[in-house]
This record gives structure tokens, sequence and C-alpha cells, in this order.
């Protein structure tokens, strides 16, 4: 799915807050303006009042019809025997948000259709109101099973990626390091939405006593997480004044996996590479504040810089805007993490449009970039000195292949990233630790160890 024209982008004029009309505007800045719906979905919320189950049902809607794109407009062509191209792209979006609402929630098959020829009319063209009830209609006819089963061809990867709301080449991807069958279940996992883990900062507040007073649970596998299960993150007191951050359990794992790397010598310098937005830096920042070193935290971008710096605010952190390829004095640091910029496809549950923008291609122009990051971290780590290199992604390229460039140089050696393997099951991945959202509960983040020897 690539953007869709822009066509009539004028918002829905709601007389008053609409879950469906919220959602569609979402919708349409997603597909015809390459906007992120997380972005725009919570400014739209706060701007219309909508609140409680209103704004429950304008968020599911959003999401899921997001998430669920290419299976829907599969559904939708061989209902309306048409070509999806040849219609208004602000109608396709309707007609994906009705179709959603009729094939994947409980709302009544009357609802969704009317509330949707209702939307077309005032956000579309009253001359399209009636191809959108007789589409939604034939839709309607049959359930979800029931159109994927008359939709799958006999392609096992082809019927997979119907099934499970992902382009081809992802699930090929996800099969060729998983294998055919764990591969739904990975799959399926990306669907989900995901879970809101908070990091308790240490020497800032105790995990167990944020999880008391966020009336949330203590994760599982990081010292740090708690698992909270309702309401706003941000009305957390401990979240507010910056003792507690939002921030993904894996994605605390790898950050504390580097503080926990076995080091040889001092344990002073610590810089984190790509820091933006700033979550493993914070964590970084309070480990490092207990034992009197510090971190330097380099970001390319100036604006994802600033964020860095509210993250870390008050630690021992300093931001510098830069290219984390050219920063530092060769062998200055004793520890470095390369928190690459990847194609993110171990968070798919967290951005439903992203699967459908990215492409394969995608990944060579990264796969460069990554191991530039990644030679210049060797560079600046001094012997004996230690390197995390994570991704979001559990992607060849980009994990095992970068990792093994670096390894081929004779200063370089694995490190065992026992502080991972050793706590959390069917974490190893050869000689480095891969995080699953089926598995674990976690983004599907990559971690490899290094030190260099001379």
């Amino acid at each position: 799915m690539g953007p869709r024209p822009p066509d009539r982008r004028s918002a829905v004029r709601m007389t008053r807050p609409n879950p469906r009309h919220v959602a569609f505007d979402v919708i349409r800045a997603v597909t015809a303006e390459d906007a992120y719906a997380n972005i725009v979905l919570p400014k739209l919320l706060a701007n219309t009042g909508l609140d409680g189950r209103d704004s429950a049902l304008a968020t599911e809607l959003t999401y899921g019809t997001l998430r669920s794109l290419g299976t829907l407009e599969a559904i939708l062509e061989a209902a309306s025997g048409r070509d999806l191209d040849r219609l208004q792209a602000d109608l396709v979006d309707a007609l994906c948000l009705g179709a959603y609402q009729l094939l994947y929630t409980r709302i009544p098959t009357h609802a969704a259709v009317s509330t949707t020829v209702g939307l077309v009319k005032a956000a579309v063209s009253p001359r399209v109101s009636g191809l959108t009830n007789a589409v939604l209609r034939k839709v309607a006819a049959r359930d979800l099973e029931s159109w994927i089963d008359r939709l799958s061809t006999g392609d096992r990867i082809a019927d997979l990626a119907l099934r499970h709301n992902h382009p081809k080449w992802i699930v090929e991807e996800f099969e060729s390091i998983l294998g055919p069958d764990e591969t739904p279940a990975a799959l399926a996992a990306n669907n989900d939405a995901a879970p809101v883990h908070l990091c308790a900062k240490p020497g800032r507040i105790d995990r167990d006593d944020l999880a008391a007073k966020a009336r949330g649970e203590a994760g599982r596998w990081s010292p740090y997480a708690v698992y909270l299960h309702g309401g706003d993150p941000g009305r957390i007191k401990a979240v507010a004044t910056g003792r507690a951050s939002v921030q993904d359990e894996g994605s605390q794992l790898v950050a504390a996996a580097l503080a926990d790397a076995p080091l040889r010598g001092p344990d002073r310098t610590w810089v984190d590479l790509c820091a933006g937005p700033g979550g493993k830096t914070a964590l970084l920042g309070a480990l490092a504040a207990q034992r009197g070193a510090a971190v330097d935290a380099v970001e390319v971008q100036a604006h994802r810089a600033e964020l860095v710096a509210k993250a870390a605010k008050g630690l021992p952190v300093t931001v510098h805007t830069a290219d984390g390829r050219d920063f530092g004095v060769p062998g200055s640091a004793d520890r470095v993490l390369v928190d690459a910029p990847c194609s993110g496809l171990g968070a798919l549950r967290r951005r439903p449009e992203a699967r459908w923008r990215k492409r394969r291609g995608d990944i060579d122009g990264l796969a460069v970039l990554q191991r530039e990051l990644l030679s210049a971290a060797v560079e600046l780590v001094r012997p004996g000195g230690v390197i995390a290199y994570v991704t979001c992604s559990p992607v060849v390229e980009e994990t095992v292949e970068v990792v093994s460039a670096a390894l081929g140089r004779p200063e370089v050696e694995s490190v065992e990233p026992a502080s991972i393997t050793a706590v959390v099951p069917e974490a190893e991945r050869g000689e480095f630790a891969q995080l699953w959202p089926h598995r674990h509960g976690t983004d599907a983040m990559f971690l490899a160890l290094l030190r260099r020897t001379t």
C-alpha cells in the first residue's frame, strides 16, 4: 500500500464528536499524507473531546482498519468486482472502515453499513452512497473466515499474508527466521495491541513501588519493568516527574544488557550513538549514575536530540547533535550502544500502518547505514570495552549479517548476552539474543554484544 491521492482531503464536519468520523479522518491522513496514526489520533481525540468508550471505539477502528488494509482491500475488490484504484481514494478508505466493522468487530451489520453510508454522504459524495451500501451489503454476506477461504489461492505465503494482514515479503522474512510452524503465531502477535510497559528508572524509584502506585504488575523479565493494564500512563505521577517512563520491556532488557556486560578496565565513559528518542539513553543514564559513569548521547536529528534531553533530564547524560558515524575520539569509550535505525519489523504492533509502507528494498540502504554505525562503534570503543548492537527488527540482513561483518575484524569478539539468554527462555539466536512478541510479550528486539580485544 502506497499513499493514496488526496482527493477531497477535507475533514468530516462533525456537529458532535463521532468516533467513526475521527477514525476516518486519521485513516485519510495516513493514506493520503503519509501521517502517523499514533501522532494524529491523540490530537484528534483531544480536539473533539472524545473520551471513554467513544475514544476506545475510535482507536479500535483506526488501528484495526489500518492494520488490516491489505486484506480489507482484497475482500472489497472481490465484493465489488472493481479495481479499487479506479475509485476515489477517500471512498476506498471509508469502505475499508466499514468492512473492518463488519468483519472484525461485533458491531451489528445494520449499524456498520448505515453509519458508513452516512459518513460517505458527509465526507466523500452523496452520489456514491448507493455504491457504498451495495458493496458493504455484499461484504456482510460472508464472515471473515468465509472470505479468506474464498480468496485463498493455495500459495501458502500468500494465504498467510491474507489471513494475518501482512505483505507477502514480510511473511517470507519471518518464515526464513522462524520456519513454517512458528510463523503464523508471530504474524498473529503483530495484530495484537502492544501492551503498555513502564520502566522504573533505577535509583529514582523501585520497580515494586512503581507497580503498586501505578496499579500495575511487575514484569517477567526486566528488573525495571511494570505492566500497566489500563489508564493513561502520562497521569502516573512517577512518569510525569521523570522517575519512570513508558518503555517496552524488550527495550529495557537490551539497554541493561550493555550495562551488565563484563568489562575489563575503567567503566566511566558510555556512548549511545543513535540516541533518539531517548528511552534507552535514559535507562543507561540512570544505571551510569549509580556507578559514577556518564553517557554521551548522540543524535543526528535536532528535534530527536531535544527528545533525548527531555527523557534524560537530571541524569549524567550529555546530548550531542551529531552523526554517530563520525563522533568522538577513537578508543575513548568503555561501553557503546548502537541502537541502529532499522525497518522496525519487530514493532509492527505499535504502528499499524507501517507494514504497508515498508518495502523489501528499504532494507538494503538501512543495512549499509547499520554496518557503518557498528564500524564506527568498534573504532570508538577502547580495547577491553564492549558494544551492544541492537535493532527492533529480526531481519537477517539487519542483524546477523551486520554483526558477522564486524566479527570478521580480528580485534572484535562476541560476548554472550547472558543477562537475557540466561533469564528469558527461547531468547537465544546463535551467539546473540532475539526477543519476540509471541514468545516473550516484547517487541522483537535483537541484541549482539561485542568486545574489542586490541
